[in-house]
């Protein structure tokens, strides 16, 4: 992991920030310490989405500029869109969101690390790699 690109979901941002410590905080913790760590801006308006009063927005707005933001290509959306199809064709549904998260991991060379189940279907039809 030293060295290593590693986009961090929504998923593990929300445990961070809500829940302090743990398990999972020192895993974000070592993360931060030996990773570049890329935070795609549809993570950002996640967090935006969900934040519950003006303290989180200021802390989310503070967040911004401790990362690496990544944006898309000109065809991430459409790749993200293809992946769901293929996985749509063998019975398989995810949230079109975290095609595009995989998608743009895998266009940055970023692992991901999510809480999300989904990534671990998705894993199975792209190159995405993850941290569990």
């Amino acid at each position: 992991m030293k060295g290593e690109r590693v986009l961090i979901d929504t998923s593990v941002w929300i445990d961070y920030f809500r829940k302090g410590a743990g398990r999972l905080s020192e895993k974000v913790d070592e993360i931060l310490n030996i990773s570049e760590v890329s935070v795609p801006k549809v993570v950002i308006a996640e967090l935006f989405q969900g934040a519950k009063s003006e303290k989180e927005v200021s802390v989310i707005t503070d967040f911004m500029e401790a990362f690496r933001i990544i944006d898309q290509s000109e065809n991430t959306w459409i790749k993200a869109g293809r992946l769901s199809f293929r996985m749509k064709r063998k019975g398989i549904t995810v949230p079109i969101v975290d095609c595009y998260i995989s998608v743009i991991a895998s266009e940055q060379g970023c692992k991901i690390f999510s809480l999300d189940k989904h990534f671990q279907v998705i894993r199975r039809y792209s190159d995405i790699g993850l941290i569990v």
